[in-house]
């Protein structure tokens, strides 16, 4: 593990800093094709404000996984699942797809039904590359004799492992999107979870993942050096679907070599926070008769806004509630595999 911290230190720092001096360039651009968003009655800002800051983490965070390759020693872009097939580079090419789908949202609005087939595309190109959930695990089953967790319990999904992937993706992603209403808010949450994601994969040895998830950590947390309250540009669509499908992939890939509860919960709790807001507001529309993927007031930021916190306090309280799901998921980690809970 050691001789992996190095190398994502130098990702992390590397996608911050990029990303920190493109995004100056970018609410420029933004500015100059009149990407910008202007107030709604559910926005907490009182003027318009330029978008496609997530071009910035975009471009950020693909430039160092590109610069970086030659230290992915043995792996490269592949991760051994099967022949022919490229994981990390297919996240990478599935979150180029839906950032250019998330950037034409920002400037067209596009019709739900488009968004939907971009997103689920970008999960296909994804899916079919390796970046996919080839299985799933039972985590009621019982342990065997020797208090080891049975890898019997994984279930093979054969032919319905894409389209299974391809819908995780999806809601993954929209659900961060939903996320996405504070300044700083979407940035913050997702580098938290990147990291945790990181030193998870770095634990296991996992050399490409772990650059990854702190390339992503890093872009975020350059873009909230312009993001953080007040704001001067926005994430856009660009961004939420980008570090949405990023982060669903990381919780494919950063699982697979995990056949036991493990697999279950620790994408559950690393994403806690957008999965269950994005569920519990779905439910709430849908019972109240509305589209559940219309905007309104009803998400988690809203309501602590509501009871008189102020922006910044309702960003560090999700920040707050975001870091103790991951820790969580690290001390379960460690000791379900200390205790021989993740062999199989």
């Amino acid at each position: 593990m050691n001789k992996i911290l190095l190398p994502m230190a130098v990702a992390a720092l590397l996608a911050g800093v990029l990303t920190a001096l493109i995004t100056p360039l970018v609410k420029a651009l933004a500015l100059r094709f009149n990407a910008v968003r202007e107030v709604r009655a559910r926005d907490s800002h009182d003027a318009e404000m330029p978008l496609w800051g997530g071009l910035a983490m975009f471009i950020g965070f693909a430039s160092v996984l590109l610069l970086l390759r030659p230290l992915l020693i043995g792996q490269e872009f592949a991760l051994p699942v099967g022949k022919g097939e490229h994981p990390i580079a297919g996240i990478l090419i599935g979150g180029a797809i839906v950032a250019t789908i998330g950037l034409w949202d920002d400037k067209k609005d596009l019709h739900p039904f488009v968004q939907m087939g971009g997103l689920l595309l970008g999960g296909f190109v994804a899916a079919s590359l390796g970046a996919r959930i080839d299985g799933v695990t039972n985590p009621f089953a019982p342990p065997g004799a020797d208090g080891v967790y049975n890898a019997n319990n994984y279930v093979e999904l054969g032919s319905l492992s894409v389209p299974i992937t391809m819908c995780w993706y999806f809601v993954a992603t929209k659900t961060f999107d939903f996320l996405d209403g504070l300044d700083g808010l979407a940035s913050g949450v997702c580098a938290i979870a990147a990291t945790t994601m990181g030193l998870m994969a770095a634990a296991r040895g996992e050399a490409a993942v772990a650059l990854m998830a702190f390339a992503l950590a890093g872009a975020c947390i350059g873009f909230l050096r312009h993001n953080y309250n007040p704001a001067s540009i926005f994430m856009g669509s660009i961004g939420s679907f980008f570090l949405g499908f990023v982060l669903a992939g990381l919780a494919v890939v950063g699982t697979a070599k995990i056949p036991t509860i493990l697999a279950v919960l620790v994408p559950g709790l690393v994403l806690g926070v957008p999965i269950f807001d994005g569920f519990r507001v779905a439910i709430v529309r849908l019972l109240g008769g509305k589209n559940p993927l219309k905007a309104d007031k009803t998400h988690i930021h809203h309501l602590l806004r509501d009871r008189g916190l102020s922006v910044k306090q309702a960003v560090w309280t999700i920040y707050g509630i975001t870091a103790a799901c991951c820790l969580a998921a690290l001390l379960l980690m460690y000791a379900l595999t200390k205790s021989g809970g993740a062999g199989g």
